[in-house]
């Protein structure tokens, strides 16, 4: 039975990658990658395309084929000796079979890294079931946390979002890991009426200490099962989706993972949501940013299908929620432009110091990019543009923004796996670290090459906010 499900679990996912395409395709596909060489010369080119200062992880790419060229939801943290550490996901290709989390580790400021060790997952298809979307949390004693999505052999939204809330420790820097564990999630009334299914999310950001008295809390992602609501177009944009909230009451107990305490919000009816345009009853909001404001209250930012990024703000250390609403460079100014794409904000004073100066990345478009439109998101997540943002005490919507600013861009070439269909987006799966006063972005490109880029004052002096 295991084998069938795994056999049945691939077919599914070379379906939604479009795997290997016909010779005859191949030259009409702008996102396929060619034969080892020539990638292994675009991998030459292409790799400062974006203008890293960073580099943190190339692709190996060998005859014998690797699972090392998708990487992406790449999450930096301060580990608890001063060094830098990452995660990240790790496969083929992303939504394939051998998923897996990856743990790396800087002692010099990110110059350099060590080799990224497997800590969840199978490393080739055929191992284990994938694990996916980890995210890291470090209690007060030093213990690193990675808890993470674990695929159970069926799924119910998509193989790479129906998963348990698993986790593992380590006590010695990352160079052993306990044994996973779940942690108990409570049924939402958007999960499968059918309890063995676990539920459909992502938590793609780190989890920050945002709260008034330290605890960790993250946003994540709810897709509601298709047993409770169907899609109502084609696309995978449309599928229901919604951002809920979990906040981190005992880990700095150092608890095993099965005992690690959570308080969620938003649940249910509470979930924040924005209609997908044309079907109202569908709600396509996903992805929560959060950051923290000057007077202690938390504004999240959320990717939508409505053309914009919508907002919320808690006064409660994350209790309650207001309704979303579309972000806009000032109360009452222009809207700003962005497709169903991630839209990270970070505080560039640290990512917990509610410093009143924030970054946030857009495309500057609503999804009509290049003669492509919104349901064609291989194509239009580029490019990146960054948007200082400052507080406004004053204002309704509490972060004002400036005209968004040029950040990166490629020439449109794909990178991934050779013989197979790559990748052109800059989906920014990323995350910040601010040391020593240093602001770095570390995100992926293309899902490929993992890399980071220094975020300095010049972002904040090109032009003031709207008013």
């Amino acid at each position: 039975m295991i084998r069938n499900m795994r056999v049945s679990l691939f077919g599914v996912f070379c379906v939604m990658a479009t795997c290997s395409l016909a010779e005859g395709q191949q030259k009409a596909d702008p996102l396929f990658v060619p034969f080892l060489a020539e990638l292994k010369q675009r991998m030459n080119r292409e790799l400062k395309a974006t203008q890293p200062d960073y580099v943190v992880f190339v692709p190996q790419v060998t005859d014998a084929g690797v699972s090392d060229t998708g990487n992406e939801h790449f999450l930096v943290f301060d580990g608890p000796d001063g060094s830098l550490m990452a995660v990240w996901t790790q496969s083929t290709h992303e939504g394939q079979p051998d998923q897996h989390i990856v743990f790396s580790r800087s002692t010099d400021e990110g110059v350099t890294w060590s080799k990224p060790a497997i800590i969840a997952g199978p490393a080739r298809a055929g191992q284990g079931l994938m694990a996916s979307w980890a995210f890291p949390l470090v209690s007060r004693s030093g213990r690193i946390y990675v808890l993470y999505s674990q695929n159970v052999g069926k799924f119910d939204t998509f193989p790479h979002t129906t998963g348990l809330m698993d986790g593992i420790y380590s006590d010695d820097l990352g160079k052993t890991w306990s044994k996973p564990q779940t942690v108990p999630m409570p049924r939402s009334n958007r999960d499968n009426p059918d309890a063995s299914f676990p539920a459909n999310w992502i938590c793609w950001q780190k989890p920050l200490r945002l709260t008034k008295d330290g605890r960790y809390l993250a946003g994540f992602t709810r897709w509601t099962s298709k047993a409770v609501a169907k899609n109502p177009t084609g696309s995978w944009i449309s599928h229901d989706a919604r951002v809920e909230f979990m906040r981190f009451d005992n880990l700095d107990a150092d608890p095993p993972v099965a005992k690690l305490k959570i308080t969620w919000s938003a649940a249910n009816e509470k979930a924040l949501a924005v209609p997908f345009p044309g079907h109202s009853e569908t709600s396509a909001c996903q992805e929560p940013a959060i950051v923290k404001l000057p007077d202690g209250r938390l504004f999240c930012v959320m990717r939508t299908a409505a053309g914009s990024p919508f907002w919320s703000v808690s006064a409660d250390d994350g209790a309650t929620w207001t309704s979303p609403k579309r972000l806009l460079r000032s109360d009452g100014g222009e809207p700003l432009l962005h497709p169903l794409s991630p839209c990270p904000i970070y505080d560039v004073g640290g990512n917990t110091a509610g410093s009143g100066r924030y970054v946030l990345f857009i495309h500057n478009h609503d999804g009509y990019y290049q003669g492509y439109g919104p349901r064609d998101t291989s194509f239009h997540r580029r490019p990146i543009h960054l948007v200082a943002g400052r507080y406004a005490p004053d204002g309704e919507q509490p972060v004002w923004f400036d005209e968004p600013t040029f950040f990166m861009d490629h020439g449109g070439v794909s990178l991934g796996a050779p013989k197979r269909r790559g990748r052109l987006d800059l989906a920014l799966y990323s995350s910040l670290t601010v040391r020593h006063g240093k602001a770095v972005l570390w995100y992926p490109d293309r899902k490929f090459f993992l890399l980071g880029r220094v975020i300095d004052d010049s972002w904040f002096a090109a032009s003031r906010p709207a008013r």
